[in-house]
């Protein structure tokens, strides 16, 4: 069986990083579940006509981008990092329904753009 970039990225990290990423990965496709996977930047995305989010994995967090629009970052403070992109600490539970709203939100916003 050949391994996707996107598997063989996940691989790459210790397994209890990889549950993390694949929990991640599973949260996202959720929301947009025609959405294609795809690698850009050296990182796992998902795009639906437009980049939705890419995600990451770094030594003491996983990362979550693109930005976080305005109406989302009062749940969004305590995870931001640069531009808004959000760092999620390995040493404490990820947030996965932020991802999902997150996501949710990306979609309603490329929709919107498209009109």
């Amino acid at each position: 069986i050949l391994m996707t970039q996107l598997d063989e990225y996940i691989a790459g990290f210790p397994k209890e990083i990889q549950i993390i990423l694949e929990k991640v990965r599973a949260t996202v496709r959720r929301v947009p579940p025609e959405a294609e996977e795809t690698m850009s930047y050296g990182m796992p995305a998902f795009r639906q006509k437009r980049i939705l989010c890419y995600y990451a994995a770094f030594n003491h967090h996983i990362g979550f981008f693109p930005p976080v629009s305005e109406s989302l970052r009062s749940e969004a403070t305590q995870y931001a990092g640069p531009k808004w992109n959000l760092q999620f600490p390995l040493d404490k539970p990820i947030p996965y329904d932020l991802i999902t709203k997150i996501v949710e939100h990306r979609v309603k916003e490329n929709l919107e753009r498209e009109k």
